[in-house]
């Protein structure tokens, strides 16, 4: 779910959705701590904290829900490119 929202939302060149779960003190096979990286053109112009708020705002049901941790890497291209 949080990856295809991710993909309609912003049309990603780079996506990685990472279930960090596992590395928390959670049940075995829980899905409450991601990690997102994430590459699109829709960040161009755009300050890291307002590319959080974007992200946030497209996942906000499953941050209501059961994710209880979000790790963010938003980048542009252009800032990918140079990583």
């Amino acid at each position: 779910a949080i990856e295809n929202k991710l993909s309609e939302a912003f049309t990603p060149e780079v996506l990685e959705v990472i279930n960090e779960s596992s590395g928390h003190n959670v049940p075995r096979g829980s899905e409450t701590h991601f990690k997102v990286v994430i590459v699109s053109p829709s960040f161009e112009g755009t300050p890291l904290l307002g590319r959080h708020r974007m992200v946030h705002t497209v996942l906000e049901e499953e941050l209501a829900g059961g994710v209880h941790a979000l790790s963010i890497v938003a980048k542009t291209p252009a800032q990918w490119a140079r990583a």
